[in-house]
């Protein structure tokens, strides 16, 4: 019987010797078992040594490709041990000292009196306290939300549940960005929702398209993130939003607008400060603070507070109370402001760390954001350089996770930047330049473009 490590050998010098080149599909096994005549399980076996190997990656339904192969002068191969792992698709910001800020409040709950209140229940009204500061710490320059309209949840996450789950019946149509954040697609799925891919510009959502969707059956609400879009990183112009907001009250459309990222561009007014009486507002504090100990806030127009509360109640989605009483706390005595006014200089700092290593690539971003957009030069995948890239220990995010439509679905990867140490993130987007370079057939990757939230494809 033929030894199938010895033929996975064979694959892996096409593969070093560039014969196989990254993104290229093997055969079928049964069509390699016959070419070479060698049983089908010895060529089952061979292809499942070399993903073992870290040289392909299998996908269902269709087949196996070739990862990329580093160029490595010391002769090193894919399966020697690699740097440290670097996640790319985390993306929970941290600020030097943010322990040090968070202790206080803490410390202040953990008085035996204190703890026994704070251990109660919480409503999703929340407190009086908790309105005033929520309120206070959501407020833009040309909007602040009434105190008596906001509801509190476990997160943000949870707060666009209850939203969606009061506003769209199972089998109802909710009209989304055509990329748009995945664990919204997951909330429709469980609650029986039908997703509508709307399609987007530069600048967010097009109102034609809305008015589109709506006609050809009725819109029960949309869901949009106007702010700093997951995963594009656009943001919608204030003409847009009037033009947003006219058309969802013609056609009288609710909107959840998604705002979690919104901290991180301080002079921007919500769609809700146009369409207050349809849109609910979703945002949180994990982005702000830490996703350990949270706080997801939703404002919501006056006459459907009690109907989301409901749904709060109903979804177990309330704030814990504990929770609660230490972000009042953090909003309260500055804590909030600060550790916010460290991240937007961090963003700042990993955006440009960004511009460099990934210059003369289709990269779209905000300098304000935590996070970019890749589209992926020629022959590349997102599959398949999300594969290459973890063979270097490397985790991005595939752009088909973010989109609605399954038969559209685009060769990019999201790359959340707020993660990783600096260091470790300017070394992991040298590796997959040089990556997305060497599948491209680039000599260096590099051209004189910029990664300065323009698409400049290598030259």
């Amino acid at each position: 019987m033929t030894d199938y490590r010895r033929i996975a050998d064979r694959i892996a010098a096409d593969i070093t010797a560039g014969r196989l080149r990254p993104g290229e599909r093997l055969p079928p096994q049964r069509q390699f078992a016959r070419r070479y005549g060698i049983a089908a399980s010895t060529a089952e076996r061979a292809y499942g040594e070399l993903v073992r190997r870290g040289l392909v990656v299998g996908e269902v339904g269709r087949g196996t490709f070739v990862r990329a192969a580093p160029d490595d002068p010391a002769g090193r191969g894919l399966t020697e041990e690699a740097p440290a792992p670097v996640n790319l698709e985390l993306n929970y910001p941290s600020a030097e000292g943010q322990s040090e800020l968070l202790t206080p409040a803490l410390s202040a709950l953990l008085r035996p009196d204190v703890l026994a209140e704070s251990l109660r229940p919480a409503a999703a009204t929340g407190t009086p306290a908790a309105r005033e500061a929520a309120a206070d710490l959501l407020a833009t320059p040309g909007w602040r939300p009434r105190p008596e309209r906001i509801l509190f949840t476990g997160n943000a996450r949870q707060a666009v549940a209850a939203a969606l789950a009061s506003l769209v019946r199972p089998g109802g149509r909710l009209g989304v960005e055509q990329l748009t954040y995945p664990v919204v697609k997951d909330i429709a799925a469980r609650l029986g929702i039908t997703l509508v891919a709307l399609a987007t510009d530069e600048e967010g959502l097009r109102p034609d398209a809305v008015a589109a969707a709506h006609r050809a059956a009725p819109l029960a609400a949309l869901y949009v993130q106007p702010t700093l879009h997951n995963p594009t990183s656009a943001t919608t112009s204030r003409e847009r939003r009037r033009q947003l907001a006219r058309t969802v009250e013609y056609l009288d459309i609710p909107v959840v607008e998604d705002r979690i990222w919104s901290f991180l561009a301080d002079t921007d007014d919500p769609l809700a400060s146009y369409a207050p009486g349809l849109t609910h507002v979703v945002d949180g504090l994990s982005k702000r603070v830490a996703p350990g100990l949270t706080v997801g806030f939703l404002v919501v127009p006056p006459r459907r507070v009690g109907t989301v509360a409901d749904a709060v109640r109903s979804g177990g989605w309330s704030a814990g109370r504990f929770a609660l009483e230490a972000g009042v706390r953090w909003m309260t005595d500055g804590t909030v402001d600060r550790l916010v006014a460290a991240k937007r200089a961090d963003a700042g700092r990993r955006q440009r760390i960004l511009a460099a290593g990934l210059r003369g690539f289709a990269v779209r971003s905000d300098p304000r954001a935590y996070y970019a957009w890749w589209e992926l030069p020629a022959p590349w995948r997102a599959d398949t350089f999300t594969a290459a890239a973890a063979a270097y220990g490397i985790a991005v995010t595939p752009g088909p996770a973010f989109a609605v439509d399954p038969s559209r679905t685009p060769d990019a990867v999201r790359l959340g930047l707020a993660s990783a140490p600096l260091a470790d993130l300017e070394r992991a987007l040298g590796t997959l330049a040089d990556v997305a370079a060497r599948g491209a057939g680039h000599s260096n990757g590099r051209s004189d473009g910029r990664s300065d939230g323009q698409s400049n494809r290598p030259s």
